[in-house]
């Protein structure tokens, strides 16, 4: 059965990535939806991040007992786990849970009204009209976010740790600076373009095949959020084996 579905959904991106019949229609689409996953979701990041930031320089803290090592680990260590793991992963789940249900739900309302059966009809290529501008719009969108979420994690970290005594402010920016490896933001933006596509293309998959009615399209979003955040953790493991 998952290999059915899973050869479905690569039969659609095939549909999906189709050459575009007019290219203005297609823009005017994919701004629509920059600003729907990027704009729309700038508040949520930085709240997350920002607080995740400060937990993690707590636990961190409260973790390094030992008089041996030096506090500035503590910046280190959060700035390393934040760019490699936390902010894309959280990023993407959160997102997943935001975009990914809000897309399936829209894609299966059109399906179970028929206007996609209607889009058909008139000769429009309509998993290229209603997908492709979401992917672009979540392979180029979710990367900054996950920029922004970087840098307020770390952010974060050096609030949370200055205001509860966890960590001096010159530790934690001698933490931050030393021993950086540009490398782990590569790695980071790589995971980010991956997460984007899942996060558009998968709900996009539940909902364009959905049957039935309003019960249906619900349970085609849950679905899309659930599929989607596996595939995260899934390609999470898979990007870090291969590049770390």
């Amino acid at each position: 059965m998952n290999f059915t579905n899973f050869g479905r959904y690569l039969l659609l991106l095939k549909a999906v990535f189709r050459r575009p019949e007019k290219f203005k229609i297609y823009l005017k689409a994919i701004f629509k939806q920059m600003d729907f996953i990027g704009v729309g979701s700038l508040g949520l990041i930085a709240i997350i991040s920002t607080f995740i930031g400060a937990v993690m320089t707590l636990q961190i803290a409260f973790q390094l007992v030992s008089d041996f090592i030096p506090k500035t680990i503590i910046g280190s260590v959060n700035r390393d786990s934040s760019i490699l793991e936390l902010s894309p992963t959280i990023s993407a789940i959160v997102l997943a849970g935001k975009i990914g249900s809000a897309i399936s739900s829209e894609i299966g309302t059109m399906r179970v009204s028929e206007q996609i059966d209607a889009l058909e009809i008139m000769g429009i290529n309509s998993p290229g009209y209603l997908i492709l501008p979401k992917i672009i719009a979540g392979i180029t969108m979710v990367p900054l976010l996950v920029i922004m979420s970087m840098f307020l994690s770390i952010t974060g970290g050096y609030i949370g740790g200055t205001l509860s005594g966890a960590v001096s402010p010159a530790e934690y920016i001698q933490g931050i600076t030393t021993d950086f490896n540009p490398y782990t933001i590569t790695v980071a933006l790589i995971k980010a373009f991956v997460f984007g596509f899942i996060i558009t293309s998968v709900p996009a998959y539940e909902g364009f095949y959905v049957k039935g009615g309003a019960l249906e399209v619900a349970q085609a979003s849950t679905r899309a959020v659930v599929v989607s955040c596996i595939s995260i953790l899934a390609c999470d493991y898979i990007v870090t084996q291969l590049l770390l």
